[in-house]
């Protein structure tokens, strides 16, 4: 599960670097953005099971 996490982290940032950089990718900004969403979500769901 951290893997994933670790991975998906990684994925939406690259795409979100690519989304800014190049501008006729603009919807790379957005999935990149979803992607880091989805990443910390999974984080904090491992952290919070984690404590429990």
């Amino acid at each position: 599960m951290t893997a994933l996490a670790v991975i998906l982290l990684i994925i939406g940032i690259v795409l979100l670097l690519f989304g800014v950089f190049i501008e006729a990718a603009k919807f790379l900004l957005w999935i990149g953005l979803v992607i880091i969403i989805i990443a910390v979500i999974a984080w904090l769901m491992r952290f919070i099971r984690r404590q429990t």
